[in-house]
């Protein structure tokens, strides 16, 4: 079987930094798709992308399909003659040219024919064609005036196998083995010679290096040397590596420097400056301090690099000088004097204002602080400012800085600590693996926050469904479990939710979703525990027995997750499962057991060890002990199993033995149903 190299290249104008990995990776993926359905081989699949070219090569794909058989089953020999003389002349032949094959017991006329394979290089057009066609574009755009849409306009394409360009036209353009380098470069055109060595000869001709991943990690390099040449520190936050990797083609590292007097400035206004708005990287020194400078990524090596430094100094200075214009005029006014322009603010139709909405994240935040034992004063003061800063100058112009910039306001008001703190993390956490708040004060106003949000939306009937969450409020709830469950807090959650819902218009909000509010909460549980890796049987055991805490809830997996590693488990799984359908044909029976009514030496001994285990565990929450006392009782029910007959005609001892059955299920119901794990 021959075997070659394959090439896409697709060469656009520059590509939107945020989409260009997933357009790569969906290019890839539709490509070995649509290579596979035509049953050719191939090993590696490598992608490439920069700004300007999503690419793909395809090592050693077969150069040409293998030759088929293709079969088609015809009448029964017993058919009418027409028939069978029908299906001959449909296949090009006549009817002494079938063949005769038994199936299920019945021979029937059968027609095979050799089809050679095509060659690979006549597939390619189409395969590609449809491969662009299917990548998931939101707002495709046109260009010129052609027909063709993507999410770029498109002005080159490159398609070879081996040493050989694929003839193909797509989307108005004709295939070629040019591709192109930098806008503002001599090598303008880069002919590639072949398939196989596509990275070396764009890096070697244009200087461009194609691989993501090896640009990012050259970025990086060249970003960490340049500050270790300065005696600091450069601080690369990731998603800002990924957009500015996808940003250059030809990465080189500059370093620049701003007045030190703008470090008067708080430095998260300073560095949103320098990240948000022009891609830079700031520095530190060694004792974590903001130093006046910044590292920036040119697309282009130059011969004069202090013009482009030069020129970055002098974009960025404006964005510091109204970062500091803001902090100044800001501090003039107080955040509670802010409290009435908050009025002015819709939170959102029929659940008021912003200026309402303080009004109940400060009710909440009292009564949450007097069931964490959390300074009250403090925790409902932070709750009421912490959305004052939403109408500063500094958070209009950096959105990013809410929360943050109301922490530096209400200690330039004279505020606590506590209470400058308590607002700064009431946002967190704020995505995905985010730190939690770490003050009391901040981690009341974060739930006091989160939660009215939710019993609000889902209130006024604009909960998630299906795939749609426009309020991200799946995102918002996994953060206030988090925030519960990591943080160790004992909360009613279903007290919560009532005691939110209370604080809403009832006019305007339905007040009685609470169970629908809870139960959203419990799916977004699930989720926290699957990625957890923990078993999905786990916890619906747990769910059975709706814990009113969240924190309780996990306390209650961690148990059965040791329970079910024990040998003995099994065994008090499944006898669960048999005393629960029991107990399902007999609903008017309860747990008190009279034990002069108890006849055979195994029931009273289940009887006596179910006691037992009932004093061990009362009122406990050591669900991992209760479990182990639990696990006591293998033996005496599985003798209770194998000497007792439960369904006997007398029944006043028939209903004793369900009562005792009762008991036991009980006793793991303080815990779980572990009849789920069955």
């Amino acid at each position: 079987m021959n075997t070659n190299n394959f090439l896409l290249e697709l060469g656009t104008e520059e590509l939107p930094p945020k989409l260009l990995q997933n357009l790569s990776c969906s290019l890839g993926l539709n490509l070995t798709e649509k290579i596979e359905e035509h049953n050719l081989s191939h090993s590696s699949v490598e992608l490439f992308s920069t700004p300007r070219r999503i690419a793909v090569v395809i090592r050693d794909l077969q150069t040409q399909q293998d030759d088929q058989v293709i079969e088609r089953k015809g009448p029964s020999v017993d058919a009418p003659i027409a028939a069978i003389d029908g299906f001959a002349k449909s296949c090009g032949t006549i009817k002494e040219n079938l063949v005769k094959k038994e199936l299920g017991k019945k021979d029937y006329y059968f027609f095979s024919i050799k089809q050679k394979g095509k060659k690979t290089a006549h597939l390619l057009e189409s395969i590609v064609e449809t491969s662009i066609n299917k990548i998931p574009i939101a707002r495709p755009m046109r260009w010129g005036d052609s027909e063709y849409s993507f999410v770029r306009p498109v002005h080159w394409l490159v398609m070879m196998l081996g040493k050989d360009i694929v003839p193909a036209t797509i989307m108005g353009l004709d295939s070629s083995n040019v591709s192109r380098g930098l806008r503002y470069s001599n090598s303008k055109e880069v002919t590639i010679d072949s398939a196989e060595k596509y990275q070396e000869l764009m890096y070697k001709k244009a200087g461009i290096d194609v691989d993501f991943v090896s640009r990012k990690k050259n970025i990086r390099s060249q970003i960490m040397k340049l500050a270790s040449e300065q005696n600091a520190t450069a601080v690369i936050d990731e998603s800002l590596l990924d957009e500015v990797c996808c940003l250059v083609e030809y990465p080189v590292a500059l370093s620049g420097r701003f007045d030190s007097k703008f470090l008067s400035v708080p430095e998260e206004a300073i560095i949103s400056a320098m990240k948000s708005h022009q891609k830079y990287f700031h520095m530190t020194d060694k004792g974590g301090k903001l130093l006046p400078a910044f590292i920036t990524i040119a697309n282009t090596k130059s011969i004069d690099t202090a013009v482009i430094t030069h020129g970055n100094e002098r974009v960025i200075t404006p964005r510091l000088s109204d970062a500091e214009f803001f902090w100044d005029q800001d501090k003039k006014t107080t955040l509670e004097s802010r409290l009435i322009k908050l009025d002015y603010v819709i939170f959102m139709k029929s659940l008021g204002s912003m200026g309402d909405k303080v009004k109940r994240i400060e009710s909440l935040a009292k009564y949450l602080a007097k069931v964490l034992g959390a300074n009250v004063t403090n925790s409902a003061r932070a709750g009421l400012l912490s959305k004052s800063d939403l109408v500063s100058e500094m958070v209009g112009e950096f959105a990013d800085l809410q929360g943050i910039m109301g922490g530096y306001y209400a200690i330039n008001d004279g505020e606590s600590e506590a209470v400058s703190v308590g607002i700064r993390e009431h946002y967190k956490p704020r995505f995905a693996g985010d730190s939690l708040p770490a003050s009391e004060e901040g981690i009341v106003v974060s739930i006091a926050d989160k939660i009215d949000t939710i019993t609000g939306i889902y209130g006024i009937g604009q909960g998630p469904t299906g795939s749609k969450d426009p309020y991200a409020l799946r995102r918002m709830a996994l953060g206030l479990l988090r925030i519960m469950v990591e943080s160790e807090l004992d909360i009613d959650l279903k007290d919560l939710i009532f005691t939110s819902l209370d604080l809403h218009s009832s006019e305007d909000v339905d007040t009685l979703c609470a169970e629908s509010v809870y139960d959203f909460m419990m799916d977004r549980l699930r989720s926290y525990y699957k990625d957890m890796k923990v078993s999905g049987k786990v916890f619906d055991s747990v769910l059975v027995v709706r814990p009113d805490s969240p924190y309780d809830f996990h306390l209650r997996v961690l148990a059965l997750n040791e329970f079910i590693n024990n040998s003995a488990s099994g065994n008090l799984i499944e006898a669960n499962k048999r005393i629960s359908n029991m107990l399902k044909e007999n609903t008017n029976i309860d747990s008190i057991v009279d034990p002069n009514a108890l006849v055979e030496v195994a029931e009273k001994e289940l009887y006596k060890a179910a006691l037992m285990a009932s004093k061990n565990i009362s009122r406990s929450k050591d669900y991992s002990m209760i479990m182990i006392q639990l696990l006591n009782l293998k033996d005496p029910i599985d003798t209770f199993f194998e000497d007792v007959m439960v369904n006997v005609d007398d029944d006043a001892l028939r209903n004793t033995r369900l009562s005792l059955l009762y008991l036991v299920r009980s006793l793991f119901l303080s815990v779980a149903d572990v009849s789920h794990l069955s």
